[in-house]
Formats: C-alpha cells, sequence, structure tokens
C-alpha cells in the first residue's frame, strides 16, 4: 500500500479535487453551526487573550511599574536611558524591505511587552534565591534557565498575543520587527523599574541639575543594556515569522528562535561582569567606561550577526522580486 504524507493533506482531498467533500475531508464555514463555531472559537481566543493582559497589568500595577512611569523625573531618565534601543528597533524597522509595517500594530506590540514584562519580574523575583543559594555557579545557572528563556518568551507573547494573526504581518522579516519592538517596550519598563528603585534609594529627585547629578549614572548603565533587548527578541521574533510562514514545523521553529535568544541574552548576563572587569583591568578605565566598551563589542558581534540574516532575507526578496519595494508609511 503507497504511503501518504499527512502534511500533503487527506489522501481522498489530494486524490480528489473535484467532488465537494465538505465534512468528509474538508470543512468550510457554510452552515449556521459552522458561524456559531467559529464566533465561539473567536470568542474563547480573545476572552484568553484579554485575561492574559489583565493579568499582565495587574502584575505590573502590584510591582510598581505603572507608578515608576508616572513619575516625571523618573519618566524623563526613561526616555533618555531608551534613546540606543529606540535607534537600533528603528534601523530594524527600515530594514523590512516588504511592506513597512504599521505604526498602530508596533504601538501595540510595544504596550503589550511593557505589560507582560511583569511575568518575568514575578518569575525571576520567585525562583533567583533558589538560585543564589549556590553562589557564583547558581546565577550562572539562573541566568541560562530561568533569565534568557523566560525574558525572551514574555517578549515573544507581546508579540503573538496581537500582530501575530494580524494581515500586515505578511512575512518573515516581519517577526525581526515585532520582536525588536517587543524588546524595546521590555527595556522600557526594565529601564524604568531599576531607575525607580535608584532614585528611590535617594529619596527622590526633582526635575532640574539634581536630576542630571543623581540619575545620571544609572541612566547611562540602562542605556546600555536596551539594546541588548532588541537583538535578542528580533531574532526570536524573524523565527516567530519563519514558524507563521512554515506551520508544518512551527513548534520547533519558534522553540529553535526561543533558544537561540536565550542564549544570546543569558551568555551576556553571565559574561558582562568578567568581561567588564578584564577591560578595566587591562585599560585603566573607569567602571562604566569599561562596561561600555564590553558592551559595545557584545551587542556589535551579534547586532552584526543579526545584520547578516536580515540582509539574506533583503537579497533573497530583492532577487524573487526585483520590480518591488518597501511601502512607505
Amino acid at each position: 500500500m503507497a504511503e501518504m504524507n499527512s502534511e500533503d493533506g487527506d489522501p481522498v482531498a489530494v486524490a480528489d479535487e473535484q467532488t465537494d467533500l465538505y465534512e468528509i475531508s474538508t470543512w468550510e464555514v457554510r452552515s449556521l453551526l459552522d458561524r456559531f463555531s467559529v464566533a465561539v472559537y473567536w470568542l474563547a481566543v480573545r476572552t484568553g487573550q484579554a485575561l492574559v493582559i489583565l493579568a499582565a497589568l495587574a502584575i505590573l500595577v502590584a510591582i510598581g511599574g505603572l507608578s515608576a512611569i508616572a513619575d516625571p523625573a523618573i519618566a524623563l531618565l526613561t526616555a533618555a536611558s531608551v534613546v540606543p534601543a529606540l535607534l537600533l528597533a528603528g534601523y530594524v524597522w527600515r530594514s523590512d524591505v516588504t511592506a513597512r509595517e504599521p505604526l498602530s500594530l508596533l504601538a501595540a506590540t510595544f504596550l503589550l511587552a511593557v505589560l507582560t514584562a511583569g511575568f518575568a519580574a514575578v518569575v525571576n523575583g520567585l525562583v533567583q534565591p533558589a538560585f543564589s543559594s549556590l553562589g557564583i555557579v547558581g546565577m550562572i545557572l539562573f541566568f541560562y534557565v530561568v533569565v534568557g528563556p523566560v525574558e525572551e518568551a514574555v517578549k515573544l507573547l507581546a508579540v503573538w498575543l496581537y500582530a501575530y494573526d494580524a494581515d500586515r504581518f505578511a512575512a518573515v522579516i516581519d517577526g525581526a520587527v515585532y520582536g525588536a519592538v517587543a524588546g524595546l517596550g521590555f527595556a522600557t519598563i526594565e529601564n524604568a523599574m531599576y531607575i525607580g528603585r535608584a532614585v528611590g534609594e535617594v529619596g527622590g529627585v526633582s526635575l532640574g541639575l539634581e536630576l542630571i547629578g543623581i540619575g545620571g549614572d544609572i541612566t547611562a548603565t540602562r542605556a546600555l543594556a536596551g539594546p541588548g533587548h532588541v537583538i535578542y527578541s528580533a531574532f526570536a521574533g524573524y523565527y516567530l515569522g519563519l514558524a507563521k510562514f512554515n506551520p508544518e514545523n512551527r513548534g520547533p521553529i519558534v522553540v529553535k528562535g526561543l533558544v537561540v535568544a536565550a542564549l544570546i541574552h543569558a551568555t551576556y548576563n553571565a559574561t558582562v561582569g568578567l568581561g567588564s572587569g578584564l577591560i578595566q583591568s587591562v585599560t585603566g578605565l573607569p567602571v562604566i567606561a569599561a562596561s561600555f566598551v564590553y558592551i559595545l563589542l557584545y551587542a556589535g558581534l551579534f547586532g552584526f550577526l543579526l545584520y547578516r540574516k536580515l540582509d539574506r532575507y533583503r537579497d533573497a526578496y530583492r532577487t524573487a522580486r526585483p520590480n518591488e519595494s518597501a511601502e512607505p508609511q
């Protein structure tokens, strides 16, 4: 007996394309019950998404994320801290050789990433003490087992909740764009939390020269971390786009993207202290300058690899469709 590949479709449908095979081996919306079933499924999916968003909002409020952003001084420092990440996300957006993604979807993805970041904060906070008790080995394991996978997963969740099913998510490279924007949103709220905590330790600051003096160091430090989030999640987002257009292997492709992003993320966390320290000892640079050099080297390496991945897609697109170019927004 000849073997059939299930990915090719049901054997009856594949062999007979002329007969009406509705509810024999094919299905489409025809009856009132069909429409009802579609409506129930749509409602269930949207309700689940709404519950996830509400839970994320509740967590963010509980951990003080919204109150940090609401403080004018912290908001100003946060805005300054995300400029490098914003520029990098803008570059990824401009690199999309297909129709440019609409600002409405980008804004929604950004806000969802701000919200879902709370999930990572809770998981990291609950689990970290167990790893901390194991010393430096435990913290390295914490970066690879918890921080990298969890933070990259919640950023990808922000893309999946809304942009993923949109008609404008119409090319593999779009996944990198939405992933980058999710990384920007995550970096924004993470920076706000760190800056808010630092400002709170000195009793707060006002909008003036005091803001620069007290908030300058923490703002500069967080500005260095932001581009990394954009790079990591742009990788994961690219694979999410690849998964959308290769549904027969969707699960493994998404997992691969998460593993790649999580490994890059965790390796940064595990090496930034040691790498910066080595640079400082060799060059005599101040701590923040040594950190800047290390982060520039690390982000530069993986930023270049991301550029190569996007460039390969652009070359393939231009070869396949030489008369088309990205649509301006």
